[in-house]
Parts: structure tokens; sequence; C-alpha cells
């Protein structure tokens, strides 16, 4: 990623905005990758829990959406280029691959499952970076991402439970 800062008056020092910037895009990535990842399912899941898990996906997908937006922002407040695109989501997402020839629930749901888990840990240690680059803004959206993403991996695995 190419890093072009953009001026900003935020007094955290520019070495430190560059690595919170990383480390953002990185999540950017994830982010876009999970939300892609939760339409896929909600369009192609089958089966008897049809309709429960179509809207539990779509409405997780608005929530993942909407945090998605909320980094990108936060990655141009702090003078850096939010890198969104299909082609950088494909190059820095750290999830693991969403098979396309699934459609059963319990094949979409250990997937999900597997990757909100991926995306809760990264997000848990970025919290602690931010803590030691001295951004509690930057560490207070991971806290707000982290939360998010264990409620919806609690509403995931309850539906692989028995």
């Amino acid at each position: 990623m190419k890093n072009s800062m953009h001026v900003t008056k935020i007094n955290i020092p520019e070495d430190r905005r560059i690595e919170l910037i990383a480390l953002l895009n990185t999540s950017l990535a994830c982010g876009n990758d999970l939300y892609a990842q939760l339409k896929q399912a909600h369009w192609n899941i089958k089966g008897s829990n049809f309709i429960a898990l179509h809207k539990l996906f779509d409405e997780l997908a608005e929530q993942v959406e909407e945090q998605v937006d909320i980094i990108a922002e936060r990655i141009e407040s702090l003078g850096g280029t939010a890198q969104g695109t299909i082609q950088s989501t494909i190059k820095n997402s750290s999830l693991r691959l969403y098979p396309e020839d699934i459609f059963l629930a319990k094949e979409h749901l250990e997937h999900l499952t597997h990757n909100f888990a991926i995306l809760g840990e990264l997000s848990r240690n970025n919290i602690r970076i931010c803590e030691q680059l001295e951004d509690l803004g930057t560490g207070d959206l991971y806290i707000a991402f982290t939360r998010l993403l264990d409620k919806s991996l609690w509403f995931l695995e309850a539906h692989l439970q028995k």
C-alpha cells in the first residue's frame, strides 16, 4: 500500500499515524471481505432455517458495512487514504476464503463464525497497539468494532449449538 499522507492538524506524530493507518487499512480490507461474505451467505442460504438466517445475514452485513465506513473515515481523519477497492480487499484481507459452492446453513455458519473470530482477534490486538501508540480515538473504534463482532459471533454460534 502506498503511504501518501494528507495534511492534518491532528496532534499524533506522523510515524504513529502511518502505523495506525496501516492497521486500519487491514481492518478495512477484512471488513469489506466479511461484508461480501455475509451477502454471499444471505443470497445463497438454503434449508429449513432459510428466512431466519437470510434476515440475520443481511442485518449483520449492514452492521459490518457501517463499521467499515467508520474505519475508512478514521483513516482519512488521520491523514491517510482508505484502501477500499476490491483489489485492495483481496490483497489485504486476513480472513479465510469463502467458498462459492456452499448452500446449507451449517456450512455458511461454520465459515462465517471462523471469520468473525479472526476479525475479532485482529481487532482486540489492534486495541492494544492503539494504546501503545497513544491513540485512544482509534482504540475506541476498535473497542466498538470488537463488541459488534463478538455479539455477532454469539448470534451465529447459537445456530450451531445443540
